[in-house]
């Protein structure tokens, strides 16, 4: 399965971003607030200039305190993003999730930024594809 195909099936709500300088706090406010495990950090929703993510924030207040919260995100944030492209295959997306050991990864088309996708898409969307598979074999065997 393509990440294109991924991209399909999410509701078209964009991609959450904050600008550079947005306080760590109003990033933590943004996550709960959206239910959401990350945000790009982006000064015109298109280009990245980072990723944080709700492990990010949780790490730094349990080694530094709440004092970080009133830094700006640039301190915390992932600077150098993996990013896919909508013609990548789920498997190898899924591969360098987990040897990044990260769960959002941005799409990426042409350095603009198209969507953003979680380890729990690729999940679902692989789950839905060996369903798939199963059902056809089962329907060859049966003689469906």
């Amino acid at each position: 399965m393509l990440v294109s195909q991924i991209l399909k099936s999410k509701p078209d709500e964009g991609v959450v971003t904050v600008p550079p300088g947005t306080s760590v706090a109003k990033v933590a406010e943004v996550l709960s607030a959206r239910r959401i495990g990350a945000v790009i950090v982006s000064v015109d929703g298109k280009q990245l200039a980072g990723i944080i993510s709700e492990r990010d924030v949780v790490r730094e207040l349990g080694r530094r305190g709440p004092a970080c919260l009133s830094e700006p995100v640039e301190g915390m944030m992932t600077a150098k993003v993996v990013t896919c492209t909508s013609g990548d295959i789920t498997d190898d997306v899924l591969q360098k999730m987990t040897d990044g050991r990260f769960r959002h990864m941005p799409v990426v088309e042409g350095n603009v930024m198209i969507g953003l996708i979680s380890i729990g898409d690729v999940v679902k969307a692989r789950l839905a594809e060996l369903s798939m598979e199963k059902d056809a074999l089962e329907g060859m065997i049966k003689g469906f």
